[in-house]
């Protein structure tokens, strides 16, 4: 994955299991469906890996939660409205 130029905010996520936070950057996000995917990475270095993040529900908290994109299809559909809205950016799965 390369992001040349592209302005990426950090934000912290905190695993569902309880089992600690980590960081990540969002890259982008896209509504389809009406469904909120983001786009986002580990690491701003070139060649990072990625992952897809659906947007699962608003818990009590007012905090977004999110789960890892799995499915195939859906992996492969999102990822392609990645790459277009990202020109710059290409998403291996």
């Amino acid at each position: 994955m390369t992001d040349k130029g592209h302005f990426m905010d950090k934000i912290r996520f905190a695993f569902a299991d309880g089992s600690g936070e980590d960081d990540f950057y969002v890259l982008e996000e896209t509504m389809i469906n009406g469904n909120t995917y983001i786009l986002v990475t580990d690491s701003e270095e070139d060649e990072a890996e990625c992952l897809i993040l659906k947007e699962a529900g608003q818990p009590e908290k007012g905090d977004s939660v999110y789960e890892i994109v799995e499915d195939e299809t859906e992996l492969m559909a999102v990822s392609k409205v990645f790459e277009e809205l990202l020109e710059d950016v290409n998403i291996e799965i």
